[in-house]
C-alpha cells in the first residue's frame, strides 16, 4: 500500500481550482521520471477538483492507481493519490484530517496564487499515513481481526497435526486401562487368600 501524493485546492464558485499546497512521495519512480509524474499529478488533481461539486466525494481509478477527491462546502478541496490496495475509507479519513489541519494552520484562505510553498505538516502526514491503520481506527481493528484469524487458523491446524499424536495416546490409554484392570483382578485373586483382621 502506497500513497503518492496529496494536494489541497481552493475551489471558488467558478469551478477552477487553484493549488494551495501539495506534497508527494515519488520515491518509487525513477529519478528522471519524478518531475513529469508530479506535473501529471498536479494536472490530474486540478481536473478532478474542477469536476467535483461541493460536498461530493469521488474515487477515480486510472490503471493501478486511485485518485480520491473530496470538496467541502467551504471551497476547500483535496486529492489523494494512492495505489489500488490503499483502503478507500482510510483515504477519505486522511483527506478529512489533512483539510482540518490546513484550516487550523491557514484560517485566511485562499492563499496567494504564487507557487505553492512546502507545507511540513502535509509532508509529515503523508509519511505517517503510508500505513492505513494509522489513518482509520476501523481499518486498524480489521487488520487486528485478520491477524487474529490467521493465528486461530494456525492454532487449529497445529491442533489437527497434534491430533494424530493424541489418537496414539488415546489408544495407549485404552491399552493401559485394560492392563490396569487385568492387574487389579489378578492382584485381588492373589490377595484373597490372606485376610487381615
Amino acid at each position: 500500500m502506497k500513497l503518492y501524493g496529496v494536494q489541497l485546492f481552493h475551489k471558488p464558485a467558478d469551478g477552477k481550482g487553484t493549488l494551495q499546497k501539495g506534497e508527494y512521495d515519488l520515491s518509487s519512480f525513477g529519478y528522471f521520471q519524478r518531475s513529469k509524474v508530479q506535473e501529471l499529478l498536479v494536472f490530474t488533481g486540478q481536473v478532478l477538483i474542477e469536476r467535483t461539486h461541493a460536498g461530493e466525494r469521488k474515487s477515480v481509478k486510472e490503471q493501478e492507481y486511485f485518485c480520491h477527491v473530496y470538496v467541502r462546502s467551504d471551497n476547500l478541496g483535496a486529492v489523494l493519490f494512492a495505489d489500488q490496495e490503499y483502503p478507500q475509507r482510510a483515504a477519505f479519513t486522511l483527506l478529512n484530517k489533512m483539510m482540518e489541519q490546513f484550516c487550523t494552520d491557514f484560517p485566511r484562505r485562499p492563499l496567494p496564487a504564487a507557487e505553492p510553498q512546502a507545507y511540513p505538516a502535509l509532508a509529515e502526514q503523508l509519511q505517517k499515513y503510508q500505513d492505513p491503520t494509522k489513518a482509520d481506527a476501523l481499518t486498524k481493528v480489521q487488520a487486528e481481526l485478520d491477524e487474529t484469524k490467521i493465528i486461530l487458523y494456525d492454532t487449529i491446524e497445529s491442533v489437527l497435526q497434534r491430533g494424530e499424536r493424541l489418537d496414539d495416546l488415546v489408544e495407549k490409554s485404552e491399552y493401559l486401562s485394560f492392563t490396569s484392570k487385568t492387574f487389579y483382578t489378578e492382584a485381588k485373586k492373589h490377595n484373597s487368600c490372606c485376610v487381615i483382621l
